[in-house]
C-alpha cells in the first residue's frame, strides 16, 4: 500500500494534469478571447501561427480588420506599406496581412479554411506575384510552412463532391506535410474520388477540430512578430494630412536616400545582403524564365472558386519587376506581358474585375523597393485604388466560376496557342 501511495504521489499529478488537458483539447467550448492589442499585434505580425490558425483571424475579422493576402512583399514595411498609411490617416479598415515568402495561391486556399464566414460578403486585397507561376508551381516546403492539419479537418467537415472539392484534396495529397495523420490523409483520398466520409470518421474530424483548435487558442500567439513598433516609426515619418503630391514626393526622397549603393535602384540594405556579392553571375541568367505555364493557375482557380463561394469581393494587384534588373538579367517583358494577359483572363472570365495591374510601372524611379517587390512610390500607387476600394461601398460582384480553369490545357498553355486561345475567346 505505501508502494501504490508514493507511487500515486510521484505520478498521480502529472496523470491528473494529463487528463484535464486532455479533456481541456476536445471540449466543444471556447476558453479564450483576445483583447484589441494582441489583435492589432497579429494583425502585421505575418506570424506562420497566425496564418496556420484560425481564431485569431476570425476575431480579427469580426472587427473590422480587411484581409491582404499575398507573399513577401507584405513585409517591406516603409512609410507607404499599406498597414502604415491606414493607420496614419485613421482610415475606416486597417490591413490584416495574410502571407510572406513563400505562400502561394495554395497556401492562401487552405489559409482560409475556418475564416469562409468572416469572409462571406466583405472585402479582400489580393496581390498576385508573377513569380508563384513556376514551371513546379508552390515548392512543397514552403507549403509545409504555411500549412496545418486545423485547415484540413476544418475543410473536410464540409467538403462535397464537386470539382472544386476533388481538386484541392488532390492537390493537398501532393504535399508531403498532409500525409501526417493517416485518418485525415484516408479522408483527402476518398473526397478526391467523390466518396462521401462514414460516421466514424466525421466523429474523427469533430473530435479533431476540437483538439486542434484549443491548441490554436493556446499556442497561436506564442513567438509572434511584433512589428507595431515599427508600423508607428514609419507612421512618424509621414505628414499629418493625407496629400498625394506630397506623398509622392516623400517617397521619391526616400527611394532616393535609400538606393544609393547600385545602379538598379534597390535598397541599399537588400544590394549589400542579397545581390552584391554575386551579382555578376546573375546576368543573363533569367533568359529562360517562365511564369506562363505552371499548376499555379488550378491552385489559383481554388482561391477564385473560394471568393466567388464567399462572394467575398476582391481587388486584386498584379505588381511589376524592377525593369533595370529584368534587363541585366535577361527576364524577357514578352513573357511578363503573356502571362498578365493569361491572370487577366482568367480573372474576368469569371467576373473578377477590380484589377491593378502595375505591370508596366517597373521603369519609374523608385517604384520598387527590390527586383520584384512594391516599395516607396509603389504601394503609394496601390494605394491610389485601394483606399477608395475598401473605403466606400462597392457593388456586390457577379462572379461565374468555369472550371475549365483547373485543366492542365489552361495551366500549361502558352506561346502561339495562348495567344490564339485568347484571341478566339475574348473576341466572343
Amino acid at each position: 500500500m505505501k508502494l501504490k501511495k508514493k507511487l500515486f504521489e510521484i505520478f498521480g499529478p502529472v496523470v491528473c494534469a494529463a487528463v484535464i488537458l486532455i479533456a481541456i483539447l476536445v471540449s466543444p467550448f471556447n476558453f479564450r478571447s483576445f483583447n484589441s492589442k494582441t489583435i492589432r499585434e497579429a494583425a502585421v505580425s505575418q506570424s506562420t501561427n497566425i496564418f496556420k490558425g484560425t481564431v485569431v483571424k476570425q476575431k480579427a475579422l469580426e472587427e473590422g480588420y480587411v484581409p491582404f493576402m499575398g507573399s513577401s512583399e507584405l513585409s517591406r514595411m516603409d512609410p507607404m506599406h499599406p498597414s502604415v498609411l491606414a493607420q496614419k490617416y485613421d482610415r475606416n479598415y486597417r490591413p490584416f496581412l495574410l502571407g510572406a515568402a513563400g505562400s502561394q495561391s495554395l497556401s492562401q486556399f487552405w489559409g482560409m479554411q475556418g475564416i469562409n464566414n468572416q469572409l462571406k460578403g466583405k472585402k479582400v486585397v489580393f496581390i498576385i506575384s508573377p513569380q508563384w507561376f513556376v514551371k513546379r508551381g508552390i515548392n512543397k516546403n514552403a507549403f509545409a510552412l504555411y500549412y496545418s492539419n486545423l485547415q484540413a479537418v476544418t475543410w473536410l467537415k464540409t467538403a462535397k463532391n464537386t470539382l472544386m472539392d476533388r481538386y484541392a484534396a488532390r492537390r493537398l495529397l501532393d504535399m508531403p506535410s498532409s500525409h501526417s495523420d493517416k485518418m485525415i490523409e484516408q479522408c483527402l483520398l476518398q473526397v478526391a474520388a467523390g466518396q462521401k466520409l462514414n460516421k466514424a470518421e466525421k466523429v474523427y474530424l469533430d473530435l479533431k477540430y476540437n483538439e486542434l483548435i484549443h491548441e490554436d487558442q493556446l499556442f497561436s500567439t506564442i513567438g509572434m512578430n511584433d512589428r507595431v513598433a515599427k508600423i508607428d516609426r514609419e507612421a512618424s515619418k509621414l505628414p499629418r494630412q493625407y496629400n498625394y503630391q506630397k506623398l509622392d514626393s516623400l517617397a521619391y526622397q526616400l527611394g532616393a536616400k535609400n538606393t544609393t549603393n547600385n545602379p538598379f535602384r534597390v535598397d541599399n540594405a537588400f544590394w549589400n545582403k542579397r545581390l552584391k556579392s554575386q551579382v555578376s553571375k546573375l546576368h543573363g541568367e533569367q533568359a529562360k524564365f517562365d511564369y506562363v505555364s505552371s499548376p499555379e493557375f488550378g491552385d489559383f482557380q481554388l482561391v477564385l472558386n473560394q471568393f466567388a463561394k464567399d462572394h467575398t469581393n476582391v481587388l486584386f494587384v498584379i505588381p511589376p519587376i524592377n525593369a533595370r534588373w529584368a534587363k541585366y538579367t535577361g527576364l524577357r517583358m514578352s513573357m511578363i506581358n503573356d502571362f498578365n494577359q493569361k491572370i487577366k483572363y482568367q480573372l474576368q472570365k469569371q467576373g473578377f474585375n477590380n484589377i491593378v495591374d502595375l505591370t508596366n510601372d517597373g521603369k519609374e524611379p523608385y517604384f520598387m523597393q527590390d527586383t520584384i517587390h512594391l516599395g516607396w512610390r509603389g504601394w503609394l500607387k496601390m494605394d491610389q485604388a485601394v483606399d477608395p476600394f475598401l473605403s466606400n461601398d462597392q457593388p456586390a460582384p457577379e462572379y461565374h466560376i468555369d472550371n475549365y480553369f483547373y485543366n492542365k490545357n489552361w495551366q500549361m498553355m502558352q506561346g502561339k496557342k495562348l495567344k490564339q486561345y485568347l484571341q478566339t475567346h475574348q473576341a466572343n
